[in-house]
């Protein structure tokens, strides 16, 4: 006994192009939706490890609030000069 199968026809042919070409396009567009994350995902680690950084130099900084050259540096930073010193500003640039 030999089963046969029946041929399908114009119209189920055409539902299953038509299948075919929706989960392509859905396909493609989950690709790019996929690399648009994976962009903004790259984007925010980047800000992840600069904030780290950031955060890395103020804990220093506070560790460091007493050490006499760390007040020198950021006095200085903000334009104060010790007494006997003469401070200079270039405004040729």
């Amino acid at each position: 006994m030999t089963m046969q199968f029946k041929r399908a026809g114009f119209l189920t042919k055409l539902v299953v192009l038509v299948l075919l070409i929706y989960m392509a396009i859905a396909v493609l567009d989950l690709r790019g939706k996929i690399q648009s994350v994976e962009a903004e995902r790259d984007i925010l680690a980047r800000q992840v490890t600069d904030q780290r950084l950031e955060n890395q130099k103020l804990e220093d900084a506070i560790a460091n609030s007493d050490d006499p050259e760390m007040l020198e540096q950021v006095a200085r930073e903000r334009g104060y000069v010790e007494q006997h010193e003469t401070l200079f500003i270039d405004i040729a640039n």
